[in-house]
């Protein structure tokens, strides 16, 4: 049950670093963003390379942040039942939420991208724009690179809700007593 705990605790702080890593491309984009309009609006000029270097920063921060999201309980979730059950139900709808819907659709997202992403490195695609970044072949990288985050993270949040699962049952279902000896068993045994 510990190498649980220890392999969730490492994928979360793998998340939690990918977050804070997303904060600063979020930062950095905010100002790549305000350089275009500056240029734009007060200069009369502009940068495809600016502009292209948002947008890969966009996509960076959405398609990594699916990971950091899940980790910090940032993610879309039908609150309806779940608020209103106890740490077990919601245990058992995290672990099965996560088997029967996120692992397979992490799967599905990355065979589903892989050639995708294969055919843009085969090419070492860039940019269609003038002037615009080469690298697009890394960018749509990020699609399967996402999935495998994701279902990473929701390795751990398995792992966390079989830990619950499993602490719950042994905390509900103490061991039972050994067994009474008679007092005539021991003075038979002690002669």
């Amino acid at each position: 049950m510990s190498l649980l705990l220890r392999g969730a605790r490492a994928l979360d702080r793998l998340a939690s670093g990918a977050g804070q890593l997303l904060g600063w491309f979020t930062l950095a984009m905010a100002l790549l963003q305000s350089a275009v309009v500056i240029l734009r609006y007060v200069f009369h000029g502009g940068s495809v390379a600016l502009q292209d270097a948002v947008i890969y920063l966009h996509g960076s921060a959405f398609m990594l942040g699916l990971a950091y999201a899940l980790h910090a309980g940032a993610h879309v979730r039908v609150d309806v039942f779940y608020r209103r059950m106890g740490p077990r139900g919601k245990a058992w709808v995290n672990a099965v939420g996560t088997l029967v819907f996120l692992l397979p659709l992490c799967a599905f997202i990355c065979v589903g991208s892989w050639q995708f992403a294969a055919n843009s490195w085969a090419v070492l695609e860039s940019s269609s724009s003038a002037g615009g970044l080469p690298g697009v072949f890394l960018l749509k990288s990020l699609i399967p690179l996402s999935a495998l985050t994701l279902a990473l993270a929701g390795l751990a949040e398995f792992a966390r809700a079989l830990t619950q699962l499993m602490h719950q049952t042994t905390s509900t279902n103490p061991p039972p007593a050994p067994a009474a000896i008679p007092s005539h068993n021991i003075e038979e045994a002690s002669a």
